[in-house]
């Protein structure tokens, strides 16, 4: 199968150079790298020189959309797979694309797979429990079935590294767009509510994390509540607050077996930014525009809708 990697990127650092090094070590071919590019005059252009191998798209900043930008790598690309990735997730090891396509060889049934994120050493320590509670050591296919089990898990699904079949994808009418965020788990939700399966593949693995701000947790947040707003058809009846407090629950659990008992106070401050931002998020529609542009951290989606 051909094995296409699509990266969307807005300036991109030392990281994506590593992410692109890394890619060009891989075990299996991969047939092309896409990236596609949004304009700020930063651009490392000794990138698109013969070496590395990518072929990149430079779009305007208003031209980006989660879903829709995805959408055009998609419609670039003319592989059998095609792997998303972010410009700061880096390969843990050589096989990752290897590691994908066994996956999609051996299970014909499945349309997605997404990967294991393993926390950088920088990684503080919620994070670094965080990205253990959301991908765990053990692979698991998911279907319609866990729902009672695992509720909105079920629908989880991470384009920081996630591979499709690229048919299947534009089958199924590609990604939202527009959309403000999430349209990994919009898509995945819509499949499995469909009938159809998602893998979790851990033996795929980056290292990828972020030592976010309480403040930027809110925003966050509350671009997340939006786009389940705005998809009831996917989240109505799968509410996202009981796997948060269950998360953090575990979290401060395990501060406390680890000795260090006073970053619940960090991780419930946290929370609490999380749980605002869901909050507002989920009742975007009451709220003044002014306010809503003070919430997000994706302003230029509100100017364009």
């Amino acid at each position: 199968m051909k094995v296409d990697v699509i990266i969307p990127t807005y300036k991109p650092g030392k990281e994506f150079q590593e992410l692109i090094h890394r890619l060009q070590k891989q075990t299996y071919p991969i047939h092309r790298i896409i990236v596609i590019n949004t304009q700020t005059g930063v651009f490392p252009t000794e990138l698109e020189s013969e070496p590395y191998q990518i072929e990149v798209t430079h779009i305007r900043p208003e031209e980006f959309d989660h879903g829709g930008t995805r959408n055009m790598g998609a419609s670039i690309s003319q592989a059998d797979i095609v792997l998303y990735m972010t410009q700061d997730a880096v390969p843990e090891d050589e096989h990752l694309i290897e590691t994908f396509a066994n996956v999609f060889e051996k299970h014909p049934e499945i349309g997605i797979a997404y990967g294991r994120q393993l926390p950088r050493e920088d990684c503080n320590v919620i994070e670094r429990y965080t990205r253990r509670f959301n991908y765990p050591e053990k692979s698991r296919i998911k279907s319609k079935v866990d729902l009672p089990q695992l509720g909105i898990k079920t629908f989880f699904c991470s384009d920081v590294c996630a591979a499709y079949r690229r048919n299947y994808l534009l089958s199924a009418g590609g990604f939202e767009d527009p959309t403000i965020f999430n349209e990994d788990m919009i898509f995945a939700g819509k499949r499995i509510l469909a009938g159809d399966k998602v893998a979790y593949v851990a033996d795929a693995k980056v290292i990828h994390s972020h030592n976010y701000t309480g403040n930027q947790q809110f925003h966050r947040n509350f671009d997340l509540a939006v786009s389940q707003a705005q998809h009831i058809e996917v989240f109505e009846g799968v509410p996202s607050e009981g796997e948060g407090i269950r998360m953090v629950k575990a979290t401060a659990k395990y501060l406390i077996r680890s000795g260090q008992p006073l970053k619940v106070w960090t991780l419930v401050y946290q929370s609490g930014c999380k749980y605002a931002g869901y909050f507002l998020g989920k009742r975007y529609e009451k709220l003044p525009k002014w306010m809503i542009l003070k919430c997000t951290s994706s302003p230029k989606y509100w100017k364009k809708s």
